[in-house]
């Protein structure tokens, strides 16, 4: 495997109901990519992302024995697995704790799945989850 091949792209801020809505393929390396709408532009304006590796915020429900998690965002919810294996990721996961959560895309639909990269503890600051729509939106209108 060449250099090329083993790059990933960077996280793309998103909302679990774009990936619940987007359409799950493989990619040319092999990985599964969701291809979804942006948030604030109307389906056909503009180009559909695809996301491999997504950057998520919401509040803890539960954290499960198998190294998992269940998270809420504003518009759904989605899974978090390997939060073992992330410096500080289980002890940053309380249930009513508001997170970020960076992972590598498993599944689009039903629900979202990300396997953990990082994860941190937002719930000190308010003002993360007041803007988070706001900074997924932006984002993803400035892509190209």
């Amino acid at each position: 495997m060449n250099l090329k091949e083993k790059r990933r792209s960077p996280p793309i801020k998103v909302l679990s109901s774009q990936l619940r809505e987007g359409k799950e393929h493989i990619g040319p390396n092999g990985k599964m990519v969701c291809t979804m709408n942006r948030l604030g532009v109307e389906p056909g304006r503009s180009a559909p992302l695809e996301v491999s590796v997504a950057w998520m915020q919401g509040t803890v429900l539960d954290v499960n024995s198998e190294n998992g998690a269940l998270v809420l965002d504003e518009t759904g919810t989605f899974s978090v697995l390997g939060v073992d294996s992330v410096p500080r990721g289980k002890t940053s996961l309380s249930p009513g704790r508001y997170v970020m959560v960076m992972g590598i895309l498993k599944a689009c639909n039903p629900e979202p799945v990300l396997r953990a990269v990082k994860i941190a503890d937002l719930s000190e600051n308010i003002t993360h989850r007041k803007m988070w729509k706001f900074e997924v939106e932006d984002l993803q209108q400035t892509l190209g």
